[in-house]
C-alpha cells in the first residue's frame, strides 16, 4: 500500500491543541487500511455471495414457499431491500458510539456481527424442512446484519481518513472500496466455483450453503487485525483535549444536518449504481439478456477486477486534482452514458455486454476511488462517524437496497430493459446538485475539515501535513 512517497507521519494537531498522541508511521498507516479494508471486504462477500445469479434463485427457492410471492430472484432481493431497512438504525446506534468511545471498538464488533450473520445463513434449515418459520429466520438474519453494517461502512472510512497523511487521503481511502471490490469478486467467483464442480443439482441440494460458511473464518482474521492496532490519532488528541461531544447524535441532527443531506444526495448516485451494478447486473444478464450463468459472472467478475486494478491510482489522482472533479465526471457520465451503455447490452453479443457494462463500472469507480475520503472530511471530528454512518446509511437504505427489486419489479411491469438506466440518469441529475455545493478538502488536514475551512493552496504546508 505505498505509491513511492513517504507517509512517516499524519496530521499535525492544530495550533495550541494540547499535546497528545503523535501521527502515525507507515506500518500503522497500512495496519489501520487493512484493518479497515478487511470489514468492507466481507461485507461485499456476502452481497457478491448472496447477488450471483443462480444464488439469487436457489435462495429464492429454499426459503420460500414454491409458486408463491413472485419469481424467486425477486425474492431474494426483496430479502436484500429488507436488510437495509435496519441500517439506518444500526448507524444511529454504532455511529454516535464511535464517536463516543473510539473508533476501533464499534468496529471489532460490527466485523463479527456481519460475518457472523452471514456464516448463520449457511446453516438455516430450509422451508422443506420448517415450513414458513424458514423465510422468518433468514429475514431475522438478514435484519442483523444490516443493522451491523449500518456501524460499519462510516467507522472504517472515517478510521482510514483519520489514519492518513492529509497528501495521500485519496490514495489510501480507494482501499476501502478495494475491499468491496475484492469482496465482492471472491464472493461472486467462490459461488461460480462451488457451482461449477459439484453441478447444478447439488448446488441447489446443499453447495449453496459453501460460501455462506467461509464468512465467518473471514470475520475472524479480521476481528484479529482489528484488536491488533489503536485507535485513530484524530480521536486520540480529541480524546485528550477533552473536546468529545455530550450528544454526537444530538450535535449531528441539530449542526450538521445540512451536509448530511448533501451526503444523502451524493449517495443515492452511489448506491444506484453500486447495487444495480454489483446486486442486480448479474441476474439481469441471466434473466433480462438470457445469458448463461458461467458467462454473466465472468463478465461481471472480469469488470470488477479492471475496477480493482484502477482504484488505487485513481484514487491517488485525487489527491492531485481534487475529489469533486471526479465525482463531477462520473455524475455528467452517468447522466449522459447510461442509455448507451444499456443500448449496448442489449445486442446480444458477449461483447457487447461486456462494453455496457464497463462503461458503467468505469464511471462507478470515479466515484468509490474517492468517496472514502471525501465523505469523513465533510463532518468534524467529534461527530463524524455518526453523521457520516446516518447520512449513508438513510440514503443507502432508501436507494441502495431497493435498487435492485424496484429496478427489476419496474423491468416486468414496462417490460423494457432500460429502466435501469433511466434510474442512473435520475440518480446523476440528483446528485450533481450536492457535489457542486460541497467543499473541496482534498488539501485540508482532517481536523479541519467539516469546519468550513476553505482548502490552502497546492504546495502549501497542508499539502505535506
Amino acid at each position: 500500500m505505498t505509491d513511492g512517497r513517504s507517509a512517516s507521519r499524519g496530521d499535525d494537531p492544530p495550533a495550541g491543541a494540547p499535546a497528545g498522541p503523535r501521527g502515525p508511521d507507515e506500518s500503522a498507516v497500512r495496519k489501520a487500511v487493512l484493518a479497515s479494508a478487511m470489514g468492507n471486504c466481507i461485507e461485499w462477500f456476502d452481497f457478491g455471495v448472496f447477488s450471483a445469479g443462480v444464488m439469487t434463485s436457489i435462495i429464492g427457492t429454499v426459503f420460500f414457499p414454491p409458486g408463491e410471492g413472485g419469481s424467486a430472484t425477486l425474492r431474494s432481493f426483496a430479502l436484500i431491500a429488507a436488510a437495509f431497512l435496519a441500517r439506518p438504525f444500526g448507524g444511529m446506534f454504532f455511529g454516535p458510539l464511535g464517536d463516543r468511545i473510539g473508533r476501533k471498538r464499534v468496529l471489532a464488533t460490527t466485523i463479527i456481527l456481519m460475518s457472523g450473520s452471514t456464516f448463520v445463513i449457511g446453516i438455516l434449515p430450509g422451508y422443506g424442512t420448517i415450513g414458513l418459520a424458514a423465510p422468518l429466520l433468514l429475514l431475522a438474519v438478514r435484519l442483523v446484519q444490516g443493522f451491523s453494517t449500518g456501524g460499519e461502512y462510516g467507522g472504517a472510512a472515517t478510521m482510514i481518513a483519520e489514519y492518513a497523511p492529509t497528501n495521500r487521503r485519496g490514495f489510501f481511502g480507494s482501499f476501502l472500496e478495494l475491499g468491496t471490490l475484492t469482496g465482492y469478486i471472491m464472493g461472486a467467483g467462490l459461488v461460480l466455483i462451488v457451482n461449477v464442480v459439484l453441478g447444478d443439482a447439488t448446488m441447489h441440494s446443499w453447495g449453496w450453503r459453501i460460501p455462506f460458511l467461509i464468512a465467518l473464518p473471514l470475520g475472524l482474521v479480521g476481528l484479529y487485525v482489528r484488536t491488533r492496532i489503536e485507535d485513530t490519532p484524530v480521536f486520540q488528541r480529541m480524546e485528550a483535549a477533552g473536546k468529545k461531544a455530550r450528544s454526537p447524535l444530538r450535535e449531528t441532527l441539530l449542526n450538521n444536518w445540512r451536509m448530511v443531506l448533501m451526503l444523502i444526495g451524493i449517495v443515492f448516485l452511489l448506491n444506484v449504481a453500486d447495487y444495480t451494478l454489483l446486486t442486480f447486473m448479474p441476474s439481469y444478464l441471466t434473466e433480462n439478456l438470457a445469458m448463461g450463468d458461467v458467462t454473466a459472472q465472468l463478465i461481471t467478475i472480469g469488470v470488477e477486477f479492471v475496477m480493482i486494478l484502477v482504484i488505487v491510482p485513481v484514487g491517488g489522482l485525487s489527491d492531485r486534482i481534487g475529489r469533486k472533479p471526479l465525482l463531477l465526471t462520473a455524475a455528467v457520465g452517468y447522466v449522459v452514458l447510461s442509455w448507451p451503455a444499456f443500448a449496448l447490452m442489449q445486442t446480444e453479443n458477449a461483447l457487447g455486454v461486456a462494453a455496457g457494462y464497463a462503461i458503467v463500472g468505469g464511471l462507478l469507480v470515479l466515484m468509490l476511488a474517492v468517496v472514502g475520503a471525501t465523505f469523513p472530511a465533510m463532518f468534524p471530528t467529534k461527530v463524524r462517524y455518526g453523521a457520516f454512518a446516518i447520512g449513508y446509511n438513510v440514503s443507502t437504505s432508501l436507494f441502495g437496497g431497493t435498487a435492485a427489486v424496484l429496478v427489476g419489479s419496474l423491468i416486468k411491469i414496462t417490460g423494457t430493459n432500460y429502466v435501469p438506466a433511466y434510474y442512473l440518469m435520475l440518480a446523476g441529475l440528483v446528485a450533481l446538485v450536492p457535489i457542486t455545493m460541497i467543499p473541496e478538502t482534498a488539501r485540508v488536514p482532517i481536523e479541519r475539515t467539516g469546519t468550513g475551512s476553505a482548502p490552502e493552496p497546492a504546495g502549501s504546508g497542508a499539502a505535506g501535513a
